[in-house]
């Protein structure tokens, strides 16, 4: 068993949960009762939902890859993934002028990153 992609599993569901559960309330509802032009709107919806889907990928994936060694390949590509959204949320902080605590995604992203990293290495 790779310790480190089941603990990238258990902090993807986590996260999962965290943005289902206490985002969707906090952002997807609020957007949806917004006065945002119809397109726009619903274009938000779909990405905060397209993120949701892939949490729960990655979190399927990475549970795979820890008892499934051929599933290395599978949890490399969310290891990137996870990098990625870590990245573009300080791009995102530094270019919208918010704070880090405003804008707090990169925190989970960086978690999935450190225990993905470290099942790539083990």
């Amino acid at each position: 068993m790779n310790v480190g992609f089941l603990s990238a599993a258990i902090v993807s569901l986590f996260t999962w949960g965290i943005h289902t559960f206490v985002g969707g309330p906090a952002v997807a509802k609020p957007l949806l009762d917004s006065d945002m032009e119809e397109v726009a709107k619903y274009t938000n919806y779909y990405c905060w939902h397209a993120i949701t889907i892939v949490l729960f990928a990655m979190a399927g994936g990475y549970a795979y890859a820890a008892f499934v060694p051929a599933g290395w390949d599978v949890a490399a590509l969310f290891a990137f993934l996870a990098v990625a959204f870590a990245v573009w949320s300080w791009v995102l902080i530094f270019w919208s002028k918010r704070t880090a605590l405003e804008l707090p995604q990169w925190t989970l992203f960086l978690a999935i990153s450190i225990a993905a990293g470290w099942g790539l290495l083990t």
